[in-house]
């Protein structure tokens, strides 16, 4: 048997990363960087995609800048075909991109709900519909890694529209691993709380001790926690997983935030 580290090797490999700029797309991109991969940075913000390419540089790996708003069609072609035509080929796609802040259900409009949706599954969707024929067809196999919420596993006051759309893209990821087994394997990552610019810009103490009562594991979770587990689910490591969807969330049984109340 060969070295079992040699499993989570990415060598030769190019991953697409959408929301790479920063936080978890950023952090997943230097991991695969570190295990070999060349990547494609995909996101709105050129000046965060330049940094994250700097490091990705610096490791010795190939990165390649493409602004992407994944709500644009061409712009998502865009991603998968200069991707392609850069680096040769497509091994990897995590569809990172999403977010969307709570509110009450009864003043979230239906055009809100819809836009969440579209947001964190209708884009992931069109980005494997894009990817897989061209992972098929450059190497003949791929792998999928989906971000999701732990706010799409456990019910809460004020996540409607985020709770249910993550709730969607979890079991699109169970799903597409059905459609496209066994040549490309798709999985998911259910994500607690994880400390990056975005949460960091409203955490406060009191914030942060509420937060850390209903977490097992009594800390924030850190980018390199999730980018650790999207490099097991995109590598040989974990070539015969597909249509799982794991949780790196501190043990959490419930969410962290709580909401008020309707006022009915």
């Amino acid at each position: 048997m060969s070295n079992i580290l040699d499993r989570f090797r990415l060598d030769g490999q190019v991953a697409v990363i959408t929301g790479a700029g920063r936080g978890i797309g950023a952090g997943t991109a230097l991991a695969y960087a570190d295990a070999g991969a060349d990547v494609v940075l995909a996101a709105r913000t050129v000046s965060q995609l330049e940094e994250t390419a700097e490091q990705v540089r610096a490791r010795g790996q190939r990165a390649l800048v493409i602004p992407c708003d994944v709500l644009d069609a061409e712009q998502r072609e865009e991603v998968i075909a200069k991707g392609i035509r850069e680096l040769g080929r497509l091994d990897i796609l995590v569809n990172n991109a999403g977010g969307w802040p709570p509110k009450a259900a009864l003043d979230t409009t239906e055009d809100e709900f819809e836009a969440c949706f579209r947001f964190n599954v209708t884009s992931a969707f069109a980005m494997t519909r894009l990817a897989v024929p061209k992972m098929v067809e450059t190497t003949g196999a791929g792998a999928i890694v989906n971000i999701s919420s732990a706010a799409g596993r456990f019910n809460a006051r004020g996540f409607v529209a985020y709770g249910t759309a993550k709730s969607a893209l979890s079991f699109l990821t169970q799903n597409l691993a059905q459609d496209f087994a066994p040549k490309v394997r798709v999985n998911g990552i259910i994500v607690g709380a994880i400390l990056t610019d975005a949460l960091a810009g409203f955490m406060n103490d009191d914030l942060e001790r509420q937060m850390l009562s209903k977490t097992p594991m009594n800390r924030l979770g850190c980018v390199e926690d999730i980018a650790a587990c999207a490099l097991y689910l995109a590598s040989p490591a974990a070539s015969y997983v597909t249509g799982e969807v794991y949780g790196v969330t501190g043990g959490l049984a419930q969410i962290q935030v709580e909401m008020p109340p309707e006022n009915l």
